[in-house]
């Protein structure tokens, strides 16, 4: 209900709402099938990552619901991805089929972490760039990156990849658990096509505002 009601509030203000696991496993389909029927699209964040079999069956039931775009986790390697790019043509209504997405690095990641805990050696950017490298040739739509990554990804995979950035901060806020953060400028400079927006605006005390504020950053970048 507080997730609905404060869609409601931002319906005017924001073209899509993301929906990750913490409200679909409380709510469930009901959670998009809700929101969307407030005109909006969705984004369905629930980063799938699991054999390939596993993922192909949540991706088909993901494009059944309508969603305009879903995630998996680029790191699951390109058979399981390949599985959901197959997947998400079959699952679709209408014959239109979701923006799928592959998650790079989680924005809460650092190179420490990177290096030391998951034993990658590659730069944070090198190591994104490569994995959307791997999500474009398993024939998936684009890839989710923090801003710091973007402009890599853009000039890597052109035009037509799609980027989300989550991470997005404005200017003097809280970043919170997201170590690498951006304005919104900043992530539209670099190349984002969708800006990924929680708290700033969620536990804003006037969130309206705090949407159109925001909005008004990206117009700038």
């Amino acid at each position: 209900a507080p997730a609905l009601a404060l869609a409601r509030r931002l319906a005017k203000l924001s073209g899509m709402f993301k929906i990750g696991s913490q409200l679909f496993t409380a709510e469930g389909h009901r959670a998009v099938e809700r929101i969307a029927a407030l005109g909006t699209r969705i984004f369905l964040d629930l980063k799938f990552h699991d054999i390939p079999n596993t993922v192909a069956g949540a991706v088909r039931e993901a494009a059944r619901l309508g969603v305009f775009m879903l995630t998996v986790h680029a790191s699951g390697g390109g058979a399981m991805m390949r599985a959901a790019a197959e997947a998400v043509q079959s699952g679709a209504r209408d014959a239109e089929r979701p923006i799928i997405l592959a998650v790079t690095l989680l924005t809460s990641l650092d190179r420490a972490a990177l290096q030391r805990e998951l034993h990658v050696p590659l730069s944070i950017e090198g190591h994104a760039l490569h994995l959307a490298q791997l999500a474009r040739a398993a024939g998936l739509d684009g890839s989710v990156a923090s801003p710091r990554e973007a402009g890599a990804i853009r000039n890597g995979l052109g035009p037509e990849w799609v980027i989300v950035t989550p991470g997005v901060r404005p200017a003097g806020s809280v970043q919170y658990d997201q170590v690498r953060a951006a304005t919104p400028a900043a992530a539209v400079r670099a190349g984002a096509n969708y800006l990924v927006v929680g708290r700033p605006i969620t536990q804003a005390p006037d969130p309206a505002e705090a949407a159109l504020s925001i909005l008004e950053a990206m117009h700038e970048g």
